[in-house]
């Protein structure tokens, strides 16, 4: 069985998802890694990260494994080098690059063919995985998503205020809905889900609750 949960940045897709893989006995797909993995393996190669035809061919070769939370390239473990400043900066290119998109689909659609799997991002119900059996669009008001990422910020010693995030957080909405590749979009069949005042093992409960109702 295929989940999919899609949903705007701050919306806490990777937190839920990865929990209630976790409660299903599903396997995690972490998409956003994926591309992450990308952007690193570049720069590890001294690629022009604008060359599109050069990261297509470095996502296309790209040897990537999941083991639980655990990022492996090329049996290498990057969970942690994947997640710095300087990879979320250049993330963009690979996102962006439409070869590196459809090798990124193809090998999700892959990876998806071992398990059962939840896996989460922009595009899973409306492009990887149309055919998914439980589409989730998971979302929450503007406002309550960057007052959860100023306490997240604050918890890691970042200062930050409401006003500063939301603003960032608008543009983002804006550039992920306008994206001509794997833009922002529910799926027509997806179950819409607002998690404004509910704490996440209350979030993951409820998906729980549907994707049982699917299988």
């Amino acid at each position: 069985m295929i989940v999919t949960i899609d949903g705007p940045a701050g919306a806490g897709k990777s937190t839920v998802a990865r929990l209630l893989a976790e409660k299903l006995g599903f396997d995690f797909l972490d998409t956003g890694a994926m591309y992450r993995c990308v952007a690193l393996q570049g720069i590890r190669q001294e690629v022009d990260l604008s060359d599109e035809d050069k990261l297509a061919e470095i996502a296309r070769t790209l040897v990537l494994e999941f083991d639980g939370a655990i990022v492996l390239l090329g049996g290498e473990d990057v969970t942690a080098e994947i997640r710095t400043p300087e990879i979320t900066s250049l993330i963009h290119y690979a996102a962006d690059n439409l070869q590196v998109r459809e090798a990124m689909v193809s090998l999700q659609r892959k990876l998806a063919l071992e398990d059962d799997v939840v896996t989460e991002g922009r595009d899973q119900g409306t492009v990887a995985f149309p055919e998914a059996e439980c589409k989730i669009f998971l979302s929450a008001s503007a406002e309550e998503r960057a007052r959860r990422r100023v306490e997240q910020m604050r918890q890691s010693g970042e200062d930050a205020s409401i006003e500063e995030v939301l603003e960032q957080q608008n543009l983002r909405d804006q550039q992920d809905e306008a994206r001509e590749v794997g833009g922002l979009k529910a799926a027509d069949d997806a179950l819409h889900v607002i998690t404004d005042g509910m704490r996440p093992f209350e979030v993951v409960e409820h998906l729980e609750r549907l994707v049982r109702l699917r299988r």
